[in-house]
């Protein structure tokens, strides 16, 4: 009896809080927000489930506690109570998503917008790839509003799992977090890189030197090579095996500049020396 009429207030209930909130038109919010529908049904049904299964757990507890068999109802009893005291923290944490995802999606917006104003679009052009302009169809003003969006996605989803009693997935996605901040300083450090040796070689390149185009590449190519090292240093990844390779690296052109300079060249290198010494003796 217990069962019987709990489930049929909680499916009224369903049915007035489902009517009334479609009738207030709840089921646009969604669209404003950003989101097409949730899931397969409409915001109202959704709500309306939610009620109708929040009242019937208690109902359902207390026809099992009626039947008086603690052997079989007291496991059954606890485990939908621990359900019941679980809600809360559910709904807050939904709402805590929810409310996230809109902010996200006005704040992405409003960076995309603003880069895009700024000229942003055009920066892989200025270093030289023309062709990367628009990576998999859209703009890097579109690319960076999607990535503020998962960002703020991310640590709404740290509070929520804190809310849930989630800890291991709490700080499973704080590392992450950190982890991609150090990812993004990289490709900043590596952006500025190939920016500045792309400054340096059209000033090497515009120059009254001699051997300016070999010069120019040369720079270009050491500059890069620094940034590329910088930047995989900053996002953690070998830092041991990216020192000893640019350590090996620098050794070996001092030593090939060395040996080509004493050895190759070793009539000029001494007229050059002999010159400095008789400037220095002057």
């Amino acid at each position: 009896v217990i069962l019987a009429v709990g489930w049929l207030v909680a499916r009224l209930v369903q049915r007035i809080v489902t009517n009334l909130l479609a009738a207030a038109g709840a089921d646009s919010i969604p669209a404003r927000i950003g989101m097409d529908e949730v899931g397969q049904g409409k915001l109202s049904h959704l709500i309306g489930l939610v009620v109708y299964v929040f009242i019937l757990i208690p109902v359902v507890i207390s026809s099992l506690n009626a039947l008086q068999l603690e052997a079989v109802t007291q496991p059954a009893s606890d485990m939908l109570g621990q359900i019941l005291s679980a809600v809360p923290g559910l709904f807050a944490a939904a709402l805590v998503m929810v409310i996230a995802f809109a902010v996200g999606r006005l704040v992405s917006s409003l960076v995309t917008g603003i880069l895009s104003g700024a000229g942003f679009d055009g920066v892989l052009a200025h270093l030289g790839m023309a062709g990367a302009s628009k990576p998999g169809g859209r703009t890097l003003s579109e690319i960076a509003g999607s990535l503020v969006l998962v960002f703020v996605m991310v640590f709404a989803a740290v509070e929520a799992a804190d809310m849930i009693g989630f800890t291991a997935l709490s700080g499973v996605l704080g590392d992450l977090i950190v982890f991609a901040g150090q990812v993004l300083l990289g490709l900043f450090v590596l952006g500025m890189g190939l920016w500045l040796g792309d400054l340096a070689s059209g000033a090497v390149r515009d120059s009254a030197v001699s051997q300016a185009e070999t010069l120019a590449v040369v720079s270009r190519v050491a500059i890069i090579a620094l940034a590329g090292a910088m930047a995989l240093r900053q996002m953690g990844l070998g830092e041991q095996i990216i020192e000893l390779a640019f350590g090996l690296t620098l050794g070996s052109v001092a030593v090939a500049a060395a040996l080509a300079f004493g050895l190759g060249s070793r009539d000029v290198a001494g007229d050059a020396v002999r010159r400095w010494r008789d400037g220095i003796g002057d």
